[in-house]
């Protein structure tokens, strides 16, 4: 049988899905890699692989994008690992330096700087660019809130805008997936997270941050009416921009 292709982020938010798939049968069946979150998109996109755990911003551009499970990368407000850090404050903010590993978050920027607090910025990728502020996500925010004047977290803007949670990465398919198979990849992604012990015991210490909160408290994992409202939401916004 043609095993199925998944591609899933590398970061510590992602760690008990990886945990799951690597520890049920279903690893028998699935050709895995590990990839930043725009990479996971592109695969997606462009039919590399078949599922992908990928930015929700990019699943309008992914041929028959389908939502294959019941769990996801989200936030009831504050996630603690999206961040615009800024030397000014929001409503002051002119020039930001977007991040070139995903796509949610920079849309996510954009939407809050337009639409709540009001702001039109002049956004750059030129990593070497002096700006106002910066889009930084996932592993490389650890720690670092205390090195701006200004960190602003984008799951809390977001609640504070639309009084919704938020839902950063979904896995998606660019085709349609037997139900037997995702009955599997949602049982593994379950038992990861069942599992979240044993993965906080791998991970390295991180100063000024608590890996425990972080992966029990902010990130939250389920695909509720409310996160797909609030990522239909979204997308409607970024269509705005």
């Amino acid at each position: 049988m043609n095993k199925i292709k998944i591609s899933a982020v590398a970061y510590t938010n992602t760690k008990a899905f990886i945990y799951g798939l690597e520890h049920a049968p279903i690893i028998n069946k699935i050709d895995l890699s590990l990839d930043i979150p725009s990479d996971c998109a592109a695969k997606v996109i462009n039919g590399q692989v078949d599922i992908g755990l990928m930015p929700v911003a990019a699943i309008p551009l992914v041929p028959n994008a389908n939502i294959v499970a019941d769990y996801c990368i989200g936030s009831d407000g504050g996630v603690n690992s999206v961040f615009i850090f800024s030397s000014v404050p929001a409503e002051e903010i002119k020039t930001l330096k977007l991040d070139a590993h995903s796509r949610t978050s920079n849309n996510l920027a954009k939407v809050l700087l337009k639409f709540y607090w009001k702001q039109e910025v002049e956004f750059t990728t030129d990593q070497s660019a002096e700006t106002d502020a910066i889009v930084l996500i996932g592993d490389r925010t650890f720690g670092k809130k205390d090195d701006y004047a200004y960190a602003y977290d984008m799951g809390e803007e977001w609640k504070n805008l639309t009084g919704l949670p938020f839902m950063y990465a979904a896995w998606v398919a660019n085709k349609e997936i037997d139900q037997s198979f995702k009955d599997e990849l949602n049982a593994a992604l379950k038992y990861g997270l069942d599992h979240r012990k044993e993965v906080l015991a791998s991970l390295p210490v991180t100063p000024n941050f608590d890996l425990e909160d972080y992966l029990y408290h902010k990130l939250q994992f389920e695909v509720t009416p409310d996160r797909k409202k609030a990522m239909e939401l979204f997308l409607g916004y970024i269509e705005q921009l």
